[in-house]
């Protein structure tokens, strides 16, 4: 799946910015929160990495490839 895939809102609050992503196959969603001074294109890889990573997780792999724990 490619960056463009995925749905993502920016939301700014004040001196943050909260980043919602969600993947619209697995229906996933992750949201973070960050200061409004960073560059949005910053912002979305680093919400793509924290779905990447929180979907990796819940299949039972890292973001390296290896296998997650679970508890």
């Amino acid at each position: 799946m490619s960056d463009e895939d995925y749905l993502i809102e920016f939301r700014q609050v004040g001196s943050y910015v909260k980043v919602s992503i969600m993947d619209p196959v697995s229906l996933t969603e992750v949201s973070m929160v960050a200061p409004a001074s960073m560059p949005q294109g910053q912002l979305a890889q680093a919400a793509i990495r924290k779905l990447k990573y929180v979907m990796g997780r819940r299949n039972g792999t890292v973001a390296d490839g290896t296998a997650g724990e679970h508890k």
